[in-house]
């Protein structure tokens, strides 16, 4: 599971807290684990566990929050949790894509969608998502459905999505969070596919000074990834063996999102690297991170020796992939 920058804590409630409850019940699922994951950057806050078919589930919240609810299988249901609310999760396992979320309008309101777009393809679903938040604005269920369709896919429309958080923060003026999503999104947009990257100048832990002109190589790997986070570090491995069998053809820029560089330069004495990796300590708030418009840990981008953004958000797969049509053209 990626952990998100973006900030999606929706409205302020309850200063004081409130207990959020939710109960499920659900058709060839008699007993396991569900996980509950917060899109606003802390991962897996808590685990459901079922008996019969059945969970019963509460925890203490003081604003309205995303909460992702994941099945083994990795399927995931949104779920907008406020304090004092009460929600009922009802299904079959076997179909968890009609699973239904009710106890109040926005819950009900995201359920319609899912269930309206469930059969629809990928280009349906994008113009169903973006027919959603323009007719409903002001609905916290907008962030899942962004967040979902504008903003973490590989070929994410940074510029759509600036549009439609502008209609959000419209519709809620005195929500704060809204601005500061508006901010980000901004800033995303000149990181769309086929855009440039921003120039920029940093420091790598070793004290060497880098700048777009370190980025070389036919093809370039902009990778995030932090010591606390395992998949990142294995992922970390594979790049560099795969720049090491394409020699200068392929160049890796390493940015690490560790609070502490002591942990960074740490975890890297266990590899012999050559690559460059940057970890400022300012975690999200990194200036590369931010003008890069990365969003999660791990996170890979793809650039050409012009600087042209070819791909983002992809798996290392992808990566190996295109690395093997750089070799066939050689």
């Amino acid at each position: 599971m990626r952990s998100l920058f973006l900030i999606f804590i929706l409205y302020s409630c309850n200063p004081s807290g409130d207990t959020f409850v939710m109960k499920g019940k659900f058709k060839n699922f008699s007993q396991g684990e569900l996980y509950v994951y917060s899109l606003g950057g802390k991962g897996r806050i808590d685990t459901i566990r079922l008996a019969d078919g059945k969970f019963d589930y509460e925890t203490a919240l003081e604003d309205t929050v995303v909460l992702s609810v994941i099945f083994p299988n990795y399927s995931e249901i949104p779920v907008i949790a406020s304090p004092g609310s009460s929600l009922r999760m009802v299904g079959d396992a076997s179909h968890l894509r009609e699973v239904a979320v009710t106890g109040n309008e926005d819950n009900e309101l995201l359920t319609r969608f899912r269930l309206d777009i469930a059969e629809q393809t990928p280009p349906e679903a994008m113009k169903a998502a973006a027919a959603f938040i323009k007719e409903n604005p002001a609905s916290p269920a907008c962030m899942y459905v962004l967040n979902r369709f504008f903003l973490t896919r590989a070929d994410a429309d940074f510029k759509q999505a600036n549009e439609l958080v502008s209609l959000m923060a419209k519709a809620v003026p005195a929500n704060l969070s809204y601005q500061e999503l508006q901010r980000q999104v901004g800033t995303l947009k000149s990181t769309s596919l086929n855009e440039r990257i921003p120039s920029f100048t940093a420091t790598t832990i070793n004290g060497r000074h880098i700048s777009n002109t370190t980025l070389q190589g036919d093809l370039n790997i902009i990778f995030t990834w932090a010591s606390w986070n395992y998949e990142s570090q294995s992922i970390q491995r594979r790049l560099y063996d795969l720049v090491k069998d394409y020699g200068n053809r392929l160049t890796l820029l390493s940015l690490c999102l560790d609070g502490n560089p002591a942990d960074c330069k740490q975890t890297l004495s266990r590899d012999s690297v050559s690559f460059p990796v940057v970890c400022d300590g300012q975690m999200w708030q990194s200036p590369l991170v931010v003008n890069f418009g990365i969003y999660a840990v791990p996170y890979i981008m793809l650039t050409d020796r012009h600087g042209r953004i070819l791909s983002r958000g992809i798996t290392y797969e992808e990566v190996k992939r295109k690395a093997e049509e750089l070799r066939l053209r050689k």
